[in-house]
């Protein structure tokens, strides 16, 4: 696939992202039941994965999912959200739980993949994170140093196939804004905007970044 152009458009709350505070009931518990599991699944740097440190499947249960599901679909009109997949049957850990430390990895930005999803979420669960640790969008900065884009458009579906390369160092890409971690805190946000975790935190894993980690797609 030949490289496509990457879109601008200033991420508008409202439109692109939408943050709901206080999204879980009992953020307690759910820690809690995070920091029990035994069944974690390694990443980068453990493992040739695209994702950073551990993560753990089925984060939460059918009735603490529902009403984030319910608040996804009042914000962005969507009808309905599922779990997306390809016909290899690759899907991406929709509802897991992810653990990052800070010597595990820096900011890798990046698109989700729209063949999977058209909305990402996550949930922050770190009672009292350091600044600096929520979700950052971000611009290419091009060779002649303006800024360019900050979104995948079809028929790409990923960054990597509208770059025509997935090798892009960090200084290819200029910080625009940051969606600031705040406990019980999820924020949602449109799967083609390049973005990432703006930095890990944290040595042992009770005090490592902790998020409840989504993929939906929609119509």
């Amino acid at each position: 696939m030949p490289p496509t152009p990457l879109l601008y458009r200033k991420p508008t709350e409202g439109r692109d992202y939408w943050i709901l505070d206080n999204a879980l009931k009992d953020p307690g518990g759910v820690i809690a039941r995070a920091h029990a599991r035994e069944d974690w699944i390694y990443g980068f740097p453990h493992r040739q994965e695209p994702w950073p440190g551990m993560r753990a499947l089925q984060a939460l249960q059918p009735e603490e999912l529902e009403p984030l599901e319910t608040f996804v679909k009042k914000v962005t009109g969507a009808r309905r959200l599922w779990q997306g997949s390809t016909p290899e049957g690759a899907t991406l850990n929709h509802n897991c739980f992810q653990l990052v430390g800070k010597d595990e990895s820096g900011p890798r930005p990046h698109t989700d993949s729209l063949k999977l999803c058209r909305f990402a979420a996550v949930v922050y669960l770190n009672p009292k994170p350091p600044e600096g640790t929520g979700t950052t969008f971000f611009r290419q900065r091009l060779r002649d140093g303006k800024l360019g884009g900050n979104a995948v458009q079809l028929p790409a579906t990923n960054l990597a196939e509208a770059l025509g390369t997935s090798k892009m160092p960090l200084e290819t890409w200029a910080p625009e804004m940051e969606l600031a971690n705040r406990y019980n805190r999820m924020v949602v946000y449109k799967a083609n905007l390049i973005h990432s975790a703006t930095r890990y935190f944290g040595k042992e894993p009770k005090d490592r970044r902790l998020t409840a980690v989504f993929f939906w797609m929609a119509e």
